[in-house]
């Protein structure tokens, strides 16, 4: 097949293009619209998380006396876990929670990501929105059960190794599943495992780069929209390297 023409940037190019978009006023918008899920999650995370770690703390102190000083030293002790726990759990779990939420922006992103980089691009085929909340879900449920079952290495290894290993592990689980349903929207599920396979390791550290943007401070709240654009550039490069055609219908 003919190789199409266009913008194809390589890792650090598909990165600093997919910041580029910020300048885009549609790009803006469905930023906005990221930041507030991402907002609501981080409330909720934190909500849970407080209101568990308060009703452990008042119980476990009613069960010793609330007024020795056993009760109220185990009430501070839980209290002041329950920062500890909030932070790690939101670190831990934003990645997941932020996966399961994709749907609501993914596909405005990709669009215009698309529209303002490879204008000789035909219309993508869009993903069913119950489609897409069933493989969000599906990442989060795997995302969370596997860094829950990792969680013990992640407290025993020093760093640098435990973030090491939780990039690694989160870079593989969002990198493939961001790439699967960037790519679906215009390539057949054979062609679109084909791909993945092909290009794994280009995949999982594309990955990396979306599990290392969902965990820096206040850059977390814009990432998901950017992830999608830059997971855009990923899956278009590649495309057109293996000179696969535009559309599933093609295919």
């Amino acid at each position: 097949m003919p190789r199409a023409r266009g913008y194809t940037p390589g890792m650090i190019g598909a990165a600093v293009r997919a910041v580029s978009h910020l300048g885009d006023a549609r790009f803006r918008a469905v930023v906005w619209r990221a930041l507030a899920v991402a907002v609501a999650v981080f409330a909720a995370l934190w909500g849970l998380a407080w209101w568990g770690l308060d009703a452990g703390g008042t119980a476990l102190a009613v069960w010793l006396g609330p007024d020795s000083w056993w009760g109220w030293a185990a009430e501070w002790l839980v209290a002041l876990g329950g920062v500890a726990a909030v932070l790690v759990t939101s670190f831990v779990l934003f990645p997941a929670v932020m996966g399961m939420a994709q749907q609501l922006f993914l596909e405005d992103a990709a669009a215009v990501a698309e529209a303002g980089t490879y204008p000789d691009l035909p219309a993508a085929d869009e993903q069913p929105f119950w489609e897409g909340v069933r493989d969000g879900l599906r990442l989060a449920v795997v995302t969370v059960i596997v860094n829950l079952l990792v969680l013990p290495l992640y407290l025993v290894l020093f760093p640098p190794l435990n973030l090491v290993l939780f990039y690694a592990v989160n870079g593989y689980l969002l990198g493939r599943e961001y790439f699967e349903v960037v790519a679906a929207r215009r390539l057949t599920g054979e062609w679109v495992t084909r791909l993945r396979r092909r290009h794994a390791g280009r995949v999982t550290l594309a990955g990396v780069v979306i599990a290392v943007l969902m965990t820096l401070p206040v850059l977390n709240l814009l990432a998901p929209a950017i992830a999608a654009a830059f997971m855009v550039h990923v899956v278009e490069r590649l495309r057109r390297r293996a000179g696969l055609p535009a559309t599933r219908a093609a295919s």
